[in-house]
């Protein structure tokens, strides 16, 4: 009678464990869909605003609706004032000089707080943190006379220079964080093997280092891509990036707003960045989890 009644109470007690971890599942899924579907609805609504007609801006259908591709036409119409394949341009070419620069001296440095002892390490580390999240506000007046005095204003160095004054801090403390858990023993092994330090290095430990290295430079490569603050004040005509152009923009009618233009533009500026996480996700998720389990 007594196994009897063991037997049901551990069946009881397993039904009960799998309702509650089914019951988690669906809280987390549920969670998961709430999330994403807050995420994507304003993506989605600038996609729609894109391709509507002009007379049909306001229109509250949630669906596709009175499609036209003259909003795109207007994005890259240089008779409306619109150079935004060379806005395109400037950007492209101002995010991906700032990535390779902060990562070429971003990993050196995070090397080094990483694997060498000195004084006020963590002090250092600290200021480079802080760095990161110093308001990019504060520094505008100081820049544009700097700039000026320095005769760079409308120039790639007066956009790029500031990038890397704000990414680099970011790229050197992830990148920290990443090679304090990396076991040490590897690069010992290749020294004994006979490779010298920066062999070592190279060979060894950049190799284990690249998912990480890798999401770093998608995330300074991105937020160089949507800076606005200092592009907007130390560009020109010539130089302007794309969140200068978008908020600058002409319209194919005097004296009106150009909202399905900008968010067409939005969505020329916004896919190729989407795809580019969707394409490396995995990379991506493998950086960023990188070293957080020994």
């Amino acid at each position: 009678m007594s196994t009897a009644t063991a037997t049901l109470d551990a069946a009881a007690a397993k039904s009960v464990a799998r309702r509650r971890e089914n019951w988690a599942s669906t809280r987390t899924y549920i969670s998961a869909a709430i999330i994403l579907i807050w995420c994507l609805i304003p993506f989605y609504w600038m996609i729609v605003t894109a391709f509507r007609d002009v007379g049909y801006t306001f229109d509250p259908t949630p669906f596709f609706t009175h499609v036209t591709w003259d909003n795109f036409t207007t994005v890259f119409s240089e008779n409306l004032g619109n150079h935004f394949a060379r806005n395109l341009l400037n950007s492209l070419i101002v995010a991906g000089v700032t990535t390779i620069v902060a990562l070429l001296f971003g990993v050196f440095a995070a090397y080094a707080l990483a694997r060498l002892e000195f004084r006020f390490k963590f002090l250092v580390l600290g200021f480079v943190l802080g760095a990161s999240m110093f308001p990019g506000v504060a520094i505008v007046t100081p820049l544009f006379q700097l700039f000026t005095n320095l005769g760079w204003i409308g120039t790639y160095q007066a956009l790029i220079i500031p990038n890397i004054s704000f990414v680099l801090p970011l790229t050197v403390y992830t990148l920290t964080s990443f090679f304090r858990e990396m076991p040490w023993e590897l690069e010992e092994a290749a020294r004994i093997d006979g490779c010298t330090q920066g062999q070592a290095f190279r060979k060894v430990i950049m190799p284990l280092a690249a998912p990480a290295v890798f999401t770093t430079a998608i995330l300074a490569f991105i937020g160089a891509w949507n800076e606005f603050l200092i592009a907007s004040q130390l560009s020109n005509a010539n130089t302007a990036t794309v969140t200068v152009a978008i908020a600058s923009f002409a319209g194919a009618q005097p004296h009106q707003e150009p909202y399905t233009a900008v968010m067409a533009a939005g969505t020329v500026v916004t896919i190729p960045l989407v795809i580019l996480v969707l394409v490396f996700q995995r990379k991506i998720v493998a950086g960023l989890t990188a070293g957080a389990v020994k």
